[in-house]
């Protein structure tokens, strides 16, 4: 890729509101990662919907403050914007409870997004936002144009009980080039592709990367860093230092830096350590998208 072009991503998925005991954060993993990807200099395309109340209003302005587009972002009248409930362990550690009847559950494809699709440089999807049938064909459809066109095509797994089945996880990873997931989702990723979980994790991940014909696998593993795997290389690196406030959106904008460095054309080294050096940063901070300041390659 030209250097000097900024990098064109589409983003597929939730945009919601997490509902934390001190208050109301803007969320959802595509919308966190399309915030990330547009601070670290990409032009972005939330592909997504919202609801027509205050929590939809403000996710919009949220995302524009970004820096991302959001005409393929629609308002869906008489639905509520998605949210979910968030507690923290004393690790800072989040579980989530999410809420059912979302706007983002109704996402719908059409020519503007099937033209956007095509003349994007890579395309970024998750398995929370497939829970129901429209998103799940709207998602799908739009990364079997971005496969015709060759594009890279990241899977970020997100699994939320009880929003997801082994058929979702083997189906989502077939239309992606480029897996991403947490050393926490590697065993039921083993599971759902039949690969045995007992073996050390990189020879999963190469497992997972052969028999599933994948270009690269890149495994977050918290405190300890990440790891990825190409057909000819297993690359690691430790995890970063930093006074933890909590973990929400850290494997978000890893994904985000992750994939900036792919299409800028940098090695995995450098790619990693830029990717766990922003994850770090944004654990030291409440919430998933801290000040942009903070996020600055």
């Amino acid at each position: 890729m030209d250097g000097m072009k900024r990098p064109q991503i589409i983003v597929l998925g939730e945009v919601l509101w997490d509902l934390f005991p001190d208050g109301e954060r803007f969320g959802g993993a595509p919308a966190n990662f399309a915030c990330h990807a547009a601070i670290l200099g990409a032009d972005v395309t939330m592909v997504s919907a919202v609801g027509d109340d205050r929590h939809g209003r403000e996710a919009l302005a949220i995302l524009r403050d970004y820096g991302v587009n959001v005409g393929l972002t629609h308002i869906i009248r008489g639905a509520r914007t998605g949210t979910v409930g968030v507690s923290l362990d004393p690790n800072g550690k989040p579980s989530f409870t999410i809420h059912e009847d979302s706007a983002w559950d109704q996402m719908a494809c059409d020519a503007k997004l099937e033209s956007r699709v095509k003349a994007g440089d890579a395309i970024y999807f998750g398995t929370l936002g497939q829970r129901s049938e429209i998103s799940r064909s709207t998602i799908r459809r739009c990364v079997e144009m971005a496969r015709g066109a060759g594009l890279p095509r990241v899977l970020d797994i997100n699994l939320r009980p009880p929003f997801f089945d082994s058929q979702m996880i083997v189906e989502s990873i077939r239309l992606a080039s480029i897996l991403k997931l947490s050393d926490e989702e590697l065993s039921a990723v083993c599971d759902a592709c039949g690969l045995a979980p007992n073996a050390h994790a990189n020879s999963l991940l190469r497992q997972l990367l052969d028999t599933q014909h994948l270009d690269l696998v890149v495994m977050t593993r918290g405190e300890y860093g990440a790891v990825v795997v190409s057909t000819d290389s297993t690359i690691e690196q430790l995890g970063i230092p930093t006074v933890v406030r909590d973990t929400v959106g850290a494997g978000d904008s890893f994904a985000a830096a992750f994939l900036l460095g792919l299409l800028r054309g940098e090695t995995y080294e450098r790619i990693l350590f830029d990717a766990c050096s922003i994850a770090a940063a944004v654990c030291a901070h409440s919430g998933a998208v801290p000040e942009k300041c903070v996020l600055k390659p």
